[in-house]
């Protein structure tokens, strides 16, 4: 490219905005901590960014890689990709002063060497009490700690929100303790609706430092069910459960379920997110998407429309021969579990939800049936809403696509 077409002055240094570096192997994951833009560099790619970042001039900087490495780089084109990174700082734009970040002493308390004691405790009193009696030992009929299917469905509700957010911020709170910002979305993963932690500073932390984060959810979950199995214990009346108890245990129930739940780990869980971190993999799920898509067109002898495996991550396309059919595994269990289980279980449930609208049944179990179906509905909505607003963001993104090809 000829210089006096480039915007940038190859003869003057670029202000850079202050970037972290990441060495990992033959790659350097270089970003910007204060609004998580990061980007995976070859080693000498990410050399070249930390001479323009010491002050080298742009063509001081393209001399210095061709006597270095023997050949030559488009320096403007490496400095058009720096921009759209928002690495580059404009000459009158002040350099970003990074503000202490919130709530990382609680993330060192919440995980500090005291709080792994209590923890131990707490687990081990709620294992020993299930080994001795059986009546804490999880179970689906616990779900029905009453007869009043609107009561079950807005208890189960109400407590799981406080229950999802403790998980979310155990991640947010273990990201912290090291440093990594975070944010808080609401998403879909096939016909589940859910709340999710943004660390997207982690890419930038040894790899051996993002498995607490990673997993700090799932922790959270099953600390939720030790907590709740001793209360169930401790709130016995005579020996027997009270209806206290009888509640904790529903929504012990309920908290492993959401458990089991991540290990649905194609549908990008906290367990997909662990098996990319120890593989090395940059984004696994949707090379395994496309390498099956590339086996469904070379059946139907489309060749046109395979995508290039040269151009995704080797981690990624190493792994991806394996993991692309454990998709396919993975959307037929949760299909057959919701034909062979969840269709089997709303069956009775809304069989004792139209039941109470005949017969002898008694005033408040019609009123409880009517809300529930309201309340039922609602969902349903809420969810049809998720699935419009994910088709709409993929059609933009399409355009963006077809945009800039």
């Amino acid at each position: 490219m000829d210089v006096t077409d480039s915007r940038f002055d190859q003869h003057r240094p670029l202000a850079l905005h202050s970037l972290v570096y990441l060495d990992e192997g033959e790659e350097v994951t270089v970003g910007r901590e204060d609004v998580d833009s990061y980007a995976i560099l070859p080693r000498d790619g990410a050399a070249l960014v930390r001479r323009l970042a010491a002050g080298m001039t742009p063509a001081q900087a393209g001399t210095w890689y061709s006597t270095e490495y023997g050949e030559k780089v488009d320096i403007d084109d490496v400095l058009e990709c720096l921009d759209e990174l928002g690495f580059l700082r404009a000459a009158e734009e002040a350099a970003v002063v990074t503000k202490p970040l919130r709530w990382q002493r609680l993330g060192g308390a919440v995980f500090s060497p005291a709080a792994w004691l209590l923890y131990a405790v707490v687990f081990g009193w709620a294992i020993i009490a299930t080994v001795l009696r059986p009546d804490l030992v999880p179970h689906p009929r616990n779900i029905f700690f009453t007869d009043y299917y609107t009561l079950i469905d807005v208890v189960l509700f109400a407590v799981a929100i406080p229950l999802v957010l403790i998980h979310e911020a155990f991640h947010a709170l273990a990201g912290r303790r090291i440093g990594v910002r975070s944010t808080l979305t609401v998403g879909r993963r096939l016909y589940f609706i859910v709340l999710e932690t943004s660390l997207d500073g982690l890419v930038a932390v040894p790899r051996r430092k993002r498995y607490l984060p990673i997993l700090a959810g799932m922790f959270a979950d099953l600390l939720g069910v030790a907590i709740l199995t001793v209360a169930a214990d401790l709130t016995r009346d005579n020996g027997a459960l009270s209806f206290t108890g009888k509640l904790c245990l529903a929504i012990v129930f309920a908290a492993l379920m959401r458990v089991v739940w991540q290990f649905f780990f194609y549908l990008r869980t906290d367990v997909y997110v662990l098996i990319s971190t120890v593989l090395g993999c940059v984004d696994l799920h949707t090379t395994a998407k496309r390498a099956l898509a590339n086996r469904w067109h070379e059946l139907r002898g489309r060749p046109d429309r395979l995508s290039d495996p040269d151009r995704w991550h080797p981690a990624d396309r190493k792994a991806a021969r394996w993991y692309s059919w454990l998709i396919v595994a993975g959307y037929t269990v949760s299909v057959s579990t919701v034909l062979f289980t969840g269709i089997p279980i709303a069956y009775q449930t809304f069989a004792g939800v139209f039941g109470h609208f005949s017969g002898d049944a008694s005033v408040t179990h019609r009123l409880d049936s009517i809300v529930f179906l309201l309340l039922f509905l609602g969902e349903v909505a809420v969810f049809g809403w998720l699935i419009v607003r994910d088709r709409r963001d993929r059609r933009r993104e399409r355009r963006f696509d077809h945009v800039i090809s």
